[in-house]
């Protein structure tokens, strides 16, 4: 096994890059296919979700297989291979079965324990089925994966660590309030009719809301939905994209998850949708940020200072903003009339062109002070990557909107449930299985070649014996055969077996190299095993099969 996986997840890259890095579903089919082109590769499969992107594959050489891998991910991500490198990383044969089965059970995950991953995965090996680029390989390890994660679930009480991305962004939408309650006689609106959004009608249809309305550029899709939500007894209905700024005007909450590339709901939009509205009894949430001086600025700055933590003090000032974001709010402050925002000091004008200089400024999350509250008019929950609404909304008054980043910040500190030990253990031994019976699978076609060739020698004696002793009768000839094939079969028993057992241990790969040398085994006939069925392996052996022990 010469399994690779090169990446980038909510854990190594800040939001913004993993945004920017975002595959839509052609990219990942382009991305499969340049990949089994590369030399280095021979199986590949690419597991992209909201807050990861996976690009898994079986290569003859490790160095080469990282170099490559990297250099196609930064090519189809459109981000540069020198910014993406500080934040992908790399597993290995045994760490990396270990890593997608640790993602399989929501060890991994931005919410501890969800379990919707499981479906992203089982997404993620069709698509490989489909392409034709998953071999013996990734099939078995995605289905392996499938299958612990379930175990996982059902052994353990992981579910209890944490829940979906869906429930724990409602969640924070209703801001302390039990999601049942908060979401009661609401008015909804899901933009996309994908398995997230599917999701997200689903538990805000449990939970209570009064109605669902469902926009999507396919309408069958949409239309499909709401026909599964009308028969659970939810209003329902479908309408065209074109449709989403009327129906945001009435929607008490929103969740957008699109495969968009730019935004789907601009600020403007959001803003238009509240103009005029009284905001309804409920949560309260932090409003956003002031000036020093109290008074509120008329002529807001377009960069989404308040989020990036904004305060012009030092290197924290430009906390993981871009050049570009960097030279917008520069120009915003320049314009500035005195009492906009407080005068930069020397240093600090030093430090923030020292680092727009890089193009890249480091995401750095840093406390903030409590925020008074405010009441919502229109709850927004964005769970695409790339964003589909524009950051910009936050503040906008009467608006309360959740996305990736704050659900990131949300969960970081997050307790892990006890359940999650068990779990853990469960990863090792599983991994440990799955490594022993690769190695076992790859001694396999080196022992039927064996027993092959075993089968002819005894058909050779037979036919030879024939010639020799032509008046035996079928009896007797029967009889001699069988003794045969027991005396080879005999003989073959105790070193395939333990050769098995031996190959199924760490290191153990070199024993199938000793059993073709011992016993001068044509390599292209092994080869040729390793390509033929397990149906075609087993009629291979002959009548020898028929006899022999449990080997």
């Amino acid at each position: 096994m010469s399994l690779l996986v090169v990446g980038l997840s909510h854990r190594s890259a800040p939001v913004s890059v993993l945004e920017r890095a975002a595959l839509a579903v052609d990219t990942q089919a382009k991305l499969l296919q340049d990949t089994l082109a590369a030399e280095p590769a021979a199986e590949a499969a690419v597991l992209a979700t909201c807050n990861r992107i996976e690009l898994y594959a079986d290569v003859d050489k490790f160095h080469a297989g990282v170099a490559e891998l990297s250099t196609l991910l930064a090519q189809h991500s459109g981000v540069g291979l020198e910014e993406l490198t500080p934040y992908l990383y790399v597993h290995y044969e045994d760490r990396a079965v270990h890593h997608l089965f640790s993602v399989a059970c929501g060890l991994d995950s931005m919410v501890v324990g969800e379990g919707q991953i499981l479906g992203q995965i089982k997404d993620t090996l069709a698509r490989a089925q489909e392409l034709h680029s998953a071999g013996k390989l990734l099939n078995d390890l995605f289905q392996q994966a499938l299958r612990v994660g379930k175990r996982a679930h059902s052994e353990t009480g992981i579910d209890r660590a944490g829940q979906s991305l869906v429930t724990f962004g409602l969640e924070q939408l209703a801001v302390g309030q039990p999601v049942d309650a908060w979401a009661q006689g609401k008015r909804a609106l899901v933009i996309g009719a994908g398995s997230m959004s599917s999701l997200a009608a689903a538990t805000l249809a449990r939970a209570g809301v009064a109605e669902v309305v469902v926009a999507n550029r396919t309408m069958e899709r949409a239309e499909r939905l709401v026909e599964i939500l009308t028969e659970a007894g939810t209003a329902a209905r479908a309408v065209a994209m074109d449709a989403v700024a009327d129906e945001l005007t009435r929607a008490d909450v929103a969740i957008s998850c699109t495969g968009a590339t730019g935004l789907v709901l601009t600020a403007d939009a959001v803003r238009a949708a509240v103009a005029g509205r009284t905001p309804t009894a409920g949560a309260e949430v932090p409003a956003p940020s002031t000036p020093a001086s109290g008074k509120a600025v008329a002529d807001p700055c377009p960069v989404d200072t308040v989020r990036g933590g904004f305060s012009v003090e030092g290197e924290a000032a430009v906390a993981g903003f871009d050049a570009a974001a960097l030279e917008q709010h520069g120009a915003w402050v320049d314009n500035a009339p005195g009492e906009r925002v407080r005068p930069v000091e020397a240093s600090e004008a030093d430090t923030i062109a020292a680092l727009a200089a890089v193009g890249r400024v480091p995401e750095m999350r840093r406390d903030r002070a409590p925020e008074p509250v405010r009441r919502v008019a229109l709850a927004l929950l964005d769970l695409a990557m790339p964003r589909d609404i524009d950051a910009a909304a936050h503040r906008i008054g009467g608006v309360r909107l959740v996305d990736i980043e704050s659900l990131a910040d949300a969960s970081a500190d997050a307790p892990m449930a006890a359940d999650v030990d068990q779990v853990r253990a469960i990863v090792a031994d599983e991994v440990t299985a799955f490594g022993a019976a690769q190695r076992a699978a790859h001694i396999t076609p080196t022992v039927v070649a064996l027993r092959t060739m075993a089968a002819d020698v005894v058909a050779n004696e037979i036919a030879r014996l024939d010639g020799r002793l032509p008046g035996l009768d079928e009896k007797q000839r029967a009889e001699i055969t069988q003794t045969v094939r027991r005396v080879v079969d005999k003989l073959l028993h105790a070193p395939t077996v333990r050769v098995k057992q031996l190959a199924a241990e760490p290191g153990g790969a070199g024993y199938a190299d000793a059993l073709r040398t011992l016993f001068d085994l044509d390599p292209e006939t092994v080869a040729s095993v390793s390509r033929a069925t397990p149906q075609d392996r087993e009629s291979a052996t002959g009548t020898v099969g028929k006899n022999r022990g449990p080997a």
